[in-house]
């Protein structure tokens, strides 16, 4: 189904206003992304390191990973729902207002995080806050990076919106780093960190953190689509609706696309981070350190991503850099079985920044570009949502189950769980040929039209019964 690149593909010139108010779109995108993004990635370092003595500590050390993990869970199982509420607000009222509201969420969330009673002052009340606290942050996050997505791709000229589509994910590797820093300033050198206060300095950061972001979105002027859709009266009163109806194979597709992404970023940032520390035993802030290097690298790997997908193409190039997730899957999860430090710090910096973050900085346009524009914001926020919960937010999981199963099957061995490896990669594995497979039935997306109502699946398919047509019928000599 890739369509051929034409000379009108080129980058379009773009005038001087429309050029201010892409490059303020960008800042306030990848910046309020970044921002937002600190909070979410505090709650996966503290899923894989801290929140188990603290809000479980009655369980066994596999027991209280799974329960912890549990409550990382349950942020991507309300995404969906998050993706829904918002992608209806935004098909309707606007992409602004949505960006604003959930930085606003996510924030207060993250905050009030840090200011919860653990399980030794209030019992069993402690776990039950943090689980809604989570909720509300899953809220958010289901229509952030959809939302990010839609507004720079819409914003962007045609040639260059894989480019800068993918700046609002590079804001996301970097409030990655800046939470992976924050971490790494409050555990180096703190053994017992749980001991102490310390582990809420970096939830309390986020009051200034909601304060920055809401000030860039607020400015933020509405995407040129959904104004040009307003002008012309043409939103959509159902998003939902017409997104069911008209959009289920374009559904299918991206939450196939997203199998390999959004599983391998949880799988290597907290499942790994989780078994090379409690399993392997590597001590000190290694895990801290791991996602710093991935994301640095990430951070690079994105924007070039999405500039590679604006020369040869979206699906060509999401569809390589699966294939490098799968070619890395068995031998980066067998280096970090050896606890070599160095060799595993490597291992999920090349795996989670190149490979599975090159998917994600080419998935910046490609999601928004897969569907119309009357129901746009809808469309990506489900098809995001959905899988995250059956890929990203299940993955730590199962991966921490296989680990407690490994062990209660060689129970008095205290190595027994570093041989949890091979069956994690085999997830891994699967989720990314899910994802390979997946690529092979979408449709080239590139420079499309973003005022055309339909799906590209069923442009797509439209050109086929044309051309189909035209070749049926004979030729007179």
């Amino acid at each position: 189904m890739t369509h051929a690149r034409s000379p009108s593909d080129t980058a379009e010139p773009v005038d001087p206003q429309v050029k201010k108010d892409l490059h303020r779109a960008a800042w306030a995108c990848s910046l309020g992304s970044a921002l937002e993004y600190y909070d979410f990635a505090l709650y996966t370092l503290a899923s894989a390191l801290i929140f188990g003595p603290l809000f479980f500590p009655e369980q066994t050390r596999a027991m209280s990973l799974i329960a912890s993990f549990g409550t990382y869970f349950l942020g991507f199982a309300i995404r969906p729902l998050g993706g829904v509420l918002f992608g209806m607000i935004g098909d309707r009222v606007g992409r602004k207002f949505v960006l604003s509201a959930t930085v606003l969420l996510m924030g207060v969330s993250s905050t009030l995080i840090g200011a919860l009673p653990t399980f030794h002052q209030v019992g069993y009340l402690a776990p039950v806050l943090l689980v809604v606290l989570r909720l509300l942050q899953g809220l958010g996050a289901g229509a952030e990076q959809a939302g990010a997505a839609v507004m720079m791709t819409e914003y962007a000229p045609k040639g260059r919106r894989g480019f800068y589509a993918a700046l609002p994910f590079l804001g996301i590797q970097l409030g990655t780093i800046m939470a992976a820093l924050v971490y790494f300033l409050v555990v180096s050198g703190n053994d017992n960190i749980t001991q102490t206060n310390l582990w809420r300095v970096p939830f309390f950061i986020s009051v200034v953190i909601v304060a920055l972001g809401l000030y860039m979105r607020l400015k933020l002027k509405e995407s040129p689509t959904f104004v040009r859709l307003k002008a012309l009266k043409r939103e959509c009163a159902n998003p939902l609706k017409s997104a069911m109806q008209h959009s289920k194979p374009t559904l299918l597709l991206g939450i196939g696309l997203r199998l390999a992404e959004n599983g391998g970023s949880s799988i290597y940032q907290a499942l790994a981070v989780s078994y090379i520390v409690g399993v392997v035993g590597l001590k000190g802030p290694v895990g801290v350190l791991t996602l710093i290097c991935a994301a640095s690298l990430g951070a690079l790997t994105v924007p070039i991503a999405g500039k590679l997908s604006d020369r040869f193409g979206r699906v060509v190039v999401y569809r390589a850099f699966a294939l490098l997730q799968l070619a890395l899957a068995f031998p980066v999860w067998w280096v970090l079985s050896l606890g070599n430090i160095v060799a595993s710090i490597v291992a999920i910096s090349i795996a989670l920044g190149i490979g599975t973050w090159g998917m994600f900085g080419t998935q910046a346009a490609l999601m928004p570009e897969l569907f119309g524009s009357r129901h746009r914001y809808m469309g990506v926020s489900i098809a995001r949502e959905v899988s995250a919960v059956i890929a990203g937010g299940i993955a730590p999981m199962i991966g921490a189950g296989i680990i407690a199963v490994v062990m209660a099957t060689h129970e008095g061995d205290s190595n027994a769980g570093i041989g949890a490896w091979v069956p994690i990669a085999c997830y891994l594995a699967l989720l990314t040929a899910t994802t390979l497979y997946t690529t092979f039935k979408t449709p080239e997306t590139l420079n499309r039209d973003l005022d055309e109502p339909r799906d590209a699946w069923e442009v797509a398919k439209a050109d086929e019964a044309v051309k189909a047509h035209h070749h049926a019928i004979p030729v007179r000599h």
